[in-house]
């Protein structure tokens, strides 16, 4: 077989890399793993003896067929459970309850991927996730940096995110362009008892236009600028602050606020 583009195939071939994997997943033997793209097995092997089950979701028929047989030869003692999907259209039903995700997840699709398996899996209490490096700055970044932005609010919406490490890129094959990051989630309770599609179509609208403030840039989502400004104020929100200024529970009161209005 050949790595293709189309998938995002870039599979870990270093041993020490998915040692230190495991390791800063901190798993317990009563964890179930979720693992998204095993490829060729090399993370799957490591995660077998460190906990209960395994469930990995692989769109790659041929590497869904072998990974079993891959599992049996090297680590016959591990149970593991494959489903041949896309991890963007997995269902609950599909995967039970898993309590930890841990995945080196391609690079085109990491973040959806991640949010939808946290909207539909409550069971999930921890996630570590190998994408790159830029990707994973995004998903862990805090309010006023540069890289804040959609991924770092809807992701807080569920945990806190946290990078872990920085994995070079000469430990996969093929080799990308890019270095890779691991990134670490707690799951948490949200912010506030808010409809969360609602909260996250909020915060699209907020980052759609960067540059522009507030009161500008929830415009069109509020029914007029003045009217965003009467709700931003009633929650307490500066009108000429930017998106990336506010946290998620920022977010979270101006949609409170807008009960009032919308």
């Amino acid at each position: 077989m050949r790595p293709t583009k189309k998938l995002g195939q870039n599979f870990v071939h270093d041993p020490n890399t998915v040692r230190r994997i495991v390791t800063t997943a901190e798993l317990s033997p009563d964890d179930v793993v979720l693992e998204v793209g095993p490829g060729l097995g090399s993370l799957t092997l490591a995660l077998l003896p460190a906990c209960r089950e395994v469930v990995a979701v692989e769109i790659d028929p041929v590497l869904a067929r072998k990974l079993p047989e891959t599992a049996a030869e090297r680590a016959p003692e591990g149970k593991l459970t494959v489903i041949e999907a896309d991890a963007m259209r997995v269902t609950r039903q599909q995967l039970g309850e898993p309590t930890a995700l841990v995945a080196n997840l391609p690079y085109n699709v990491a973040v959806p991927v991640v949010l939808h398996l946290l909207s539909i899996l409550p069971s999930l209490q921890t996630a570590l996730v190998m994408v790159q490096a830029e990707v994973a700055d995004r998903m862990a970044a805090g309010p006023g940096s540069r890289t804040y932005g959609v991924p770092s609010v809807k992701i807080a919406w569920y945990a806190e995110a946290k990078r872990a490490a920085t994995v070079p890129r000469s430990v996969f094959w093929p080799v990308p362009n890019v270095d890779s990051a691991l990134v670490r989630m707690i799951r948490r309770p949200p912010p506030a008892e808010v409809d969360r599609e609602q909260l996250f179509k909020l915060v699209d609208a907020a980052f759609a236009q960067r540059r522009k403030t507030l009161r500008a840039a929830l415009g069109t989502w509020a029914g007029s600028p003045a009217k965003a400004e009467e709700i931003l104020t009633r929650a307490g929100i500066d009108p000429s602050l930017r998106g990336e200024q506010l946290t998620v529970r920022d977010f979270s009161r101006i949609l409170e606020a807008s009960g009032h209005y919308l």
